[in-house]
């Protein structure tokens, strides 16, 4: 039995992954046609590796591919696939040594600079979801626009002002209609004169000073709503830094001060009404002045005034949280301890250092420094040290990173990079930058040309991808996503299977680990189409979603159950599935086939399977028999181009690769299908993938991200498929599905497709049919429109329509006014029409979802930028 890295050569030709429960070896990388196989019966020793294997000096975003380094030795091995030491153990020796931590840090203040160390300190502040974060400088003045300064103009701000200081002029003078009719019906009619507001005693003189008080106190707050005077003062004072907002708050509560007491601050003017009127409400409601005769009582009034005035300018320059920094910044300046230590660069490995794992800190900071490593070493032991510090394996990665440096943990494989890149990536994040979000009335401040960007988080909602030929779904989305997902599934954070027809650049061979290629004889692997599966029932579920999936005149019910009743006899009897042209004829009814088999089962421990047989053969040739339409399906993937490949595990035709490895492994898997001449058959092995990843990533307890990518999914979609697609987000998967039109789904799957994932991307020429159903599942938003009317002015004296007439002569155009209507509506985000006229190319709209709920609108992107 060999360990993996040997195979029989032929068609089909490649690695097993057995089930979870056996040895899991991995398939060796893809290789050329021309590649020299190793010769049979003499095994490979494995290769000698150095305590730390040569550094590929690769910087990020460089197209260059890295230094060759040997393959790790646990590649190949027994064992299969596992990450750290030869031991076995995830995060290298678990015992430690004392030698590993160090009592005393040890960085260098000034180590010498990289790209690597550059692209690890670059910043990457928080953003809204589908930004790219390396780099970006989020917009000045908020995220939304709050903070800048609302449409106000000098006249708006004056003419309230102006309205008030001429009303309490005319109040003051007693001139204003009704002005005592207030008072007098509120009051009792002894307090004055009949028919007159002169009072007769103390009660009315009092009474006049509140009313006063209180006719002031409604016309500074008229003031202040009418002309927008706390927009002004926030935008003026409340948005500037400390310490000048305190002091221009205290400038202006000292302004405040001095018009409440005049006397106080030795100026010549009257106060304004609020002392007098307070004072004058005691007066009435205790029904004397006998108050007044505490200073105390005086000097309380005096302070509570003070406060009241002051308050609003307190909160405005913000003098409480103020005081408390500065009363931080003094006791921190009087402590007798040392002043807390500088913010170390990522580049220095802070927090391993702030973990007391100094001797790794030392060692990975040379390592950057020495550009021994690339972005996707220091994100796959970024990830190490993750799950060590989660799961209390301290020691075991600092002895790992000890003995292998920048190399620990790496892909079986022994890539640490992509032989070429097309795309910018940030591996810190899992982010690839697919272009830049356009400004625009639709887009949000936060993304005014900030760089749009897809991550695993928003992919395990799913992304849904519609464009004509041409407009660039592969090119500016497929690849770049494709290639990210191959370069995080080297640091091990995910898998990616990708679909594409033959010739499709989703990257070269050597940027994966397995290569299928349907219908080539020179493929070195072949594809298992019962997904390594020992569950009869859910290799019948698989390939009845496969082969009539999209077949409206047979249910998946009863195409599973007519499979499922040959494939779990077949297994009982031979411990394996039937290859598929022995199930095409057990299917087509084969009197013989069927004979031979229910002759197998005579022994009692297989009453059950003789059962079920007994049923598919009683169904065989009736008019409710699935099983003819199945076998024509079949016969698609039966033809002399395929003979060799879908093996189904027969040690007679080797080992088929099964796509239930990427459930356990972080994969990079290509499966290329047949060339033209076999659309059909495409589709339909399309739908088997399809399935078979929808089986295969039930497993919650991956700790990778699991990701399909069809890069032509027409017919691939069908009922149980979009049911399935809702649940991927909960299962720590996705998939990305690209189609020339929706037409290519069937219309009773249009609506539950858009809904069922969560991001959506229409590229430009999709059609108004095609943007109908993007406009529909985008829904509507509330948005201010202003409506000009122009009214032809008709005027009455002589003299004016003489001056109309003249202006008509001399503009050509009538006299008119204009009728401004501000309203609110709602509109469709994006119509129909807009998606199928107005997006530029090389330009999409997309809309986001994360699997943390958070959402980002349909906003327009440049894919060239």
């Amino acid at each position: 039995m060999d360990d993996g890295t040997q195979d029989a050569q032929g068609t089909h030709q490649g690695s097993a992954y057995p089930g979870p429960e056996r040895a899991q070896p991995v398939p060796r990388p893809a290789a050329s046609p021309d590649t020299p196989a190793m010769p049979q019966g003499t095994p490979a020793a494995p290769p000698q590796v150095p305590a730390r294997p040569p550094r590929p000096a690769h910087a990020p975003r460089a197209t260059a591919p890295p230094h060759a380094s040997p393959l790790p030795p646990q590649y190949g091995s027994p064992q299969g696939f596992q990450y750290g030491s030869p031991q076995g153990s995830p995060y290298g020796p678990q015992d430690g040594s004392p030698q590993a931590l160090r009592t005393t840090p040890g960085p260098n203040p000034h180590p010498p600079r990289s790209a690597v160390a550059d692209w690890l300190d670059a910043p990457r502040p928080e953003a809204a979801p589908g930004i790219f974060r390396l780099g970006h400088r989020p917009p000045k003045g908020g995220a939304d626009g709050r903070e800048r300064l609302p449409s106000i103009t000098v006249v708006g701000l004056l003419i309230p002002l102006a309205v008030a200081l001429l009303l309490w002029s005319v109040w003051r003078q007693g001139a204003l209609p009704y002005q005592g009719a207030p008072l007098k019906l509120f009051t009792p009619d002894d307090w004055w004169w009949g028919g007159t507001l002169s009072p007769k005693g103390m009660e009315g003189r009092e009474a006049r000073v509140v009313y006063d008080g209180v006719f002031f106190a409604v016309l500074v707050y008229a003031v202040v709503r009418l002309g927008g005077w706390p927009e002004v003062v926030r935008h003026v004072v409340g948005r500037r830094p400390q310490p000048a907002r305190a002091l221009l708050a205290a400038v202006g509560a000292l302004g405040a001060l001095s018009l409440v007491f005049p006397d106080a601050f030795g100026v010549g003017w009257d106060p304004v009404p609020v002392v007098d009127p307070v004072f004058s409400l005691i007066v009435l409601v205790s029904g004397g002045y006998d108050l007044f005769a505490s200073q105390l009582f005086t000097d309380t009034l005096y302070a509570l005034i003070t406060l009241l005035v002051v308050w609003p300018f307190a909160r405005v320059g913000g003098w409480w949280p103020y005081a408390k920094e500065l009363a931080a910044r003094r006791r921190a300046a009087a402590a007798p301890a040392a002043p807390p230590p500088a913010e170390l660069p990522r580049s220095q490995w802070p927090e391993l250092r702030h973990a007391g794992q100094y001797q790794a800190a030392d060692l990975l900071t040379a390592e950057v420094a020495g550009a021994r490593m690339n972005d996707v070493d220091c994100a796959r032991v970024q990830r190490a040290w993750d799950r060590a510090r989660r799961e209390g394996g301290l020691a075991g990665f600092t002895e790992t990173v000890l003995q292998r440096g920048g190399a620990a943990w790496t892909h079986p494989s022994g890539a640490r990079d992509l032989p070429a890149r097309r795309a910018r990536h940030d591996l810190l994040q899992g982010q690839v930058r697919l272009g830049r979000w356009v400004a625009g009335e639709r887009t949000p401040r936060a993304y005014h040309d900030a760089g749009a960007a897809l991550a695993p988080d928003l992919l395990g909602t799913s992304l849904l991808v519609i464009g004509p030929p041409g407009s660039g779904k592969t090119r500016h989305v497929v690849e770049p996503v494709t290639e990210s997902l191959a370069l995080q599934a080297l640091t091990g954070a995910c898998a990616v299977v990708a679909v594409c027809a033959a010739g499709t650049p989703l990257g070269q061979d050597g940027a994966y680990d397995v290569v299928v290629r349907i219908g080539d004889p020179a493929s070195v692997h072949d594809l298992d189409p019962y997904a390594e599966s020992d569950d009869p029932d859910e290799a019948a579920a698989v390939l009845a979603e496969a082969l009539a999936g999209d077949l409206d005149t047979v249910s998946a019910q009863s195409a599973a159950t007519a499979l499922a009743q040959l494939l779990g006899p077949y297994r009982a009897l031979h411990g394996r599935f039937p290859s598929l042209p022995v199930l095409r004829e057990l299917l087509e009814g084969d009197p013989g086939a069927l004979a031979a088999l229910r002759a197998g089962l005579a022994a009692d421990e297989h009453a059950v399977m003789r059962r079920e047989l007994d049923a598919r053969m009683r169904q065989a040739g009736t008019a409710a028999d699935v099983g003819p339409v199945l076998a024509d399906r079949l016969a698609l993937l039966d033809r002399p181009v395929f003979a060799g490949f879908f093996g189904a595990g027969d040690p007679a035709d080797g080992r088929p690769f099964s796509l239930r490895a990427v459930a356990h492994h972080p994969l990079r898997v290509r499966i290329d299908l047949p060339e033209r001449g076999h659309e059909e058959a495409a589709r339909l092995i399309t739908r088997l993938v399809l399935a078979q990843f929808h089986t295969v990533v039930r497993d919650t307890r991956r700790p990778h991200f699991a990701c399909l990518v069809l890069d032509d999914a027409t017919g691939s979609v069908t009922p149980e498929s979009v049911r399935r697609i809702q649940r991927l987000r909960a299962q720590n998967a996705g998939v990305v599905l690209a189609l020339r039109t929706i037409a290519d789904v069937p219309e009773a799957l249009h609506g539950p497709l858009l809904g069922a994932v969560g991001c959506r991307m229409a590229l430009s020429g999709v059609t108004t049919w095609d943007g109908s159903r993007f406009a529909h599942a985008w829904g509507t938003e509330w948005v201010e429109t202003t409506e000009v009317a122009k009214h032809t002015v008709f005027a009455d004296q002589p003299m004016t329509r003489a001056i109309h007439a003249l202006r008509k002569v001399v503009t050509g155009k009538a006299v008119t006014t204009d009728a401004v209507t501000t309203k609110q509506v709602e509109r469709e985000r994006w119509s129909a029409s807009q998606l199928a006229h107005e997006v530029p190319p090389g330009h999409a709209v997309l809309s986001l979802t994360s699997v943390r709920g958070e959402h980002a609108p349909p906003l327009l992107i440049d894919l060239r930028g």
